[in-house]
């Protein structure tokens, strides 16, 4: 039915009532919010059907802790979770907790389990500043929930499950309750769960002794457990701490003079904590561990090769090593040490830990350089060469290959001896060539080069990449007698009731001889005379039988120095980790200075014998080699090695860099 307007309902009558402005936004306003918590409650029915397991609340499942042991029984490091005692809330001095409300969640007292404004703030912030990092506004009832629930997983669903635990958790508990809990079983790093642990494992005292400098230090780590932690970090969890009292002053927990006094004090971590060894090592073994025994049920010991003093030496020969060469572009060290049996007696896989965990002992391949010369000489003494044997150091051309020396000269008529000693490059080239870069390959892999090895003519200067452990347990066939070994740390692995898991020993100790003499006598001739007259000069310690090599790679990116005495054999590299070059470091600098170092403080305690095998071998001097060992003038500190004229060695693939963190924003 139509009508004077048409189709549809008549309107409305002329004397109805319309909604003024205010009350138009109040009933959109109504019916928006309305259909806004429709939508929210749905949203979080449909995230709250998989809520894990409440009922479990105050259950704890501790992974087992791996304690390792040196060779003498010493304690070098325990790994995995330790738990203590929950602590009473009532027994802690009053900072204690206001240290972390201050820090973490200052409307803690006030909000229902979340702050609106807080996550409004983050959010903003996470719009407004993309790729600097996300902030959570996450308040302490939510990271209770999340450390008790869910996972770390960064989600939608999580962030939304989080926030309805920390709901509950406040229509269930009181705030004194929530505030407990989250201390008893935060993560404090290191292994340490709980304000219990963390005061036992950083200060050696219960928390209820904790002073204001030790609470504030431990409410810093929760930024991050490893970024701040107080043993590894310990200037930028005291940065972080000197924050945590200033807040800690805003809000009223203490007064200015009370901050003051706690700056006064210094604060001491356990010094068995902040003098951790053999970081790099118990990482390398964790995930062998695994490999023997699988995931652990129960504690373990692991009793190791290591020796903690040998230890302490080596890394503090790096350290200071890489530290006087910074100048120099040196940027980062490691260092391998083991024994005749190929027990590893220290190992170094960087200049300091807190700052890089990047193991460069193993997993790092750079170029070997002229360190893996002793190859192509020994396959070319199996061959038939002899140490006095004379040959010419001149230009050659091998294909369209043309290698030189470093010091872009030619020493003419010299001995295969002189040649190794001066690291000449066209020597080494000349003798790959004639014995056949096949059989080089095959000689560095029998006596325990494990990476692959091309066999170009430019792998007789070290276009090959390995590792520092793969150097030590290859030159560690010259330091035993002729055997192969395989570098290993872990003897036995047992329970803390003493069930012995894993035998090292077990698996057999038959050796197998590869070099055999007159060839390893000649070797051993050889690399003696690169420390005594040759390019290792700055290796030399009086009074021990000592040998080694020198090795430089093209543009100086790499440098080495691999040397040893009787039954004892220790690697050194220096480098950077972006693979640039360094600024001239040779092998016969840095890397021998370092090995020297660590060298003469391991010798006395190893009671270091001769070098076995053939007693040295009498050698017709050469000119060169009389002028070149002479006394009046000092041994020469560089390798002879450059790259080549034409057709350079290909590069070294480029090696992980490890991740830094990022500056802190004080």
């Amino acid at each position: 039915m139509s009508n004077a307007y048409g189709d549809g309902p008549p309107p409305a009558p002329s004397g109805a009532p319309r909604r003024t402005p205010l009350g138009a936004l109040i009933y959109w306003t109504a019916v928006l919010g309305v259909w806004g918590l429709i939508f929210v409650v749905g949203l979080l029915a449909v995230f709250a059907t998989d809520l894990p397991d409440t009922s479990k609340l105050y259950d704890v499942h501790r992974q087992p802790s791996i304690t390792y042991l040196d060779r003498s029984g010493a304690v070098v490091a325990v790994r995995g979770s330790q738990y203590a005692p929950p602590a009473d809330l009532d027994a802690l001095p009053p900072y204690v907790p206001a240290a972390f409300v201050a820090i973490e969640d200052r409307q803690f007292y006030h909000h229902p389990g979340f702050n609106p404004w807080g996550m409004l703030s983050a959010a903003i912030y996470n719009f407004t500043h993309p790729g600097s990092g996300l902030r959570g506004g996450s308040t302490i009832t939510q990271q209770l929930a999340r450390n008790l629930f869910l996972t770390p997983a960064q989600t939608y669903r999580r962030k939304a499950q989080e926030l309805i635990l920390a709901v509950w958790l406040e229509a269930h508990f009181s705030k004194k309750q929530i505030l407990a809990l989250y201390l008893n079983r935060v993560n404090f790093g290191g292994g340490a769960y709980g304000i219990e642990a963390a005061a036992q494992r950083y200060f050696n005292k219960p928390a209820a002794n904790l002073t204001l400098g030790e609470a504030a230090l431990l409410a810093a780590t929760m930024k991050g457990p490893s970024r701040y932690n107080p043993a590894a970090n310990s200037e930028r969890a005291a940065r972080r701490a000197t924050v945590v009292l200033y807040e800690m002053q805003r809000m009223g927990a203490i007064t200015q003079e009370e901050r003051d006094a706690a700056f006064a004090v210094p604060v001491h971590v356990s010094a068995r904590l902040a003098n951790q060894r053999a970081q790099y090592f118990i990482d390398w073994l964790d995930a062998q561990v695994r490999s023997q025994v699988g995931e652990p049920t129960e504690d373990l010991v692991v009793e190791t090769t290591l020796d903690l003093p040998i230890q302490a030496a080596g890394e503090q020969a790096v350290r200071l090593g890489v530290a006087a060469h910074g100048n120099q572009g040196v940027q980062q060290g490691a260092l391998v040490a083991m024994d005749g049996e190929g027990r590893l007696r220290a190992y170094v896989g960087g200049a300091i830990y807190a700052d890089s965990q990047f193991d460069r002992a193993t997993t790092a391949r750079r170029q070997a350089g002229s360190a893996f010369k002793p190859f192509v000489y020994l396959a070319a003494m199996e061959a038939g060469h002899t140490p006095s044997e004379g040959v010419v150091d001149e230009p050659l051309t091998i294909g369209n290959w043309s290698p030189r020396n470093y010091t872009g000269r030619y020493l003419g008529a010299i001995t295969l001896q002189t040649a190794l000693s001066q690291s000449v490059n066209t020597v080494a080239a000349r003798l790959a060539n004639e014995v056949g870069t096949t059989r080089v390959a095959a000689a560095a892999h029998r006596l325990g080069i494990t990476s692959k090895i091309q066999t170009d003519p430019s792998m007789a200067l070290g276009a090959v990449e390995v590792s520092p452990l793969e150097m030590a347990q290859a030159y560690d066939a010259f330091a035993n007698g002729g055997y192969r070994v395989r570098g290993y740390g872990i003897e036995r692995i047992r329970t803390a009731a003493g069930k012995i898991l894993y035998d090292h020993g077990a698996e057999g100790s038959a050796r197998t001889g590869v070099i055999s003499e007159p060839a390893l006598g000649y070797m051993n001739q050889m690399l003696r005379q690169v420390i005594a007259s040759g390019t290792g000069g700055r290796a030399r310690v009086g009074g021990y039988d000592l040998a080694g090599k020198t090795g430089t790679t093209s543009d100086y990116k790499d440098a080495w120095f691999i040397g040893y005495t009787g039954g004892f054999v220790a690697a050194v590299w220096v480098g950077r980790d972006d693979n640039t070059a360094m600024k001239r470091v040779t092998g016969g600098a840095a890397p021998a200075e370092i090995w020297r170092a660590f060298m003469t403080a391991a010798l006395p305690r190893l009671a270091a014998q001769a070098i076995p095998g053939s007693p040295p071998i009498p050698v017709a001097r050469d000119a060169i080699g009389d002028i070149l060992s002479t006394d009046a003038a000092p041994p020469p500190t560089v390798d002879a090695e450059a790259p080549p004229t034409s057709e350079p060695a290909p590069p070294p693939q480029r090696v992980a860099r490890p991740r830094q963190p990022e500056p802190v924003p004080f």
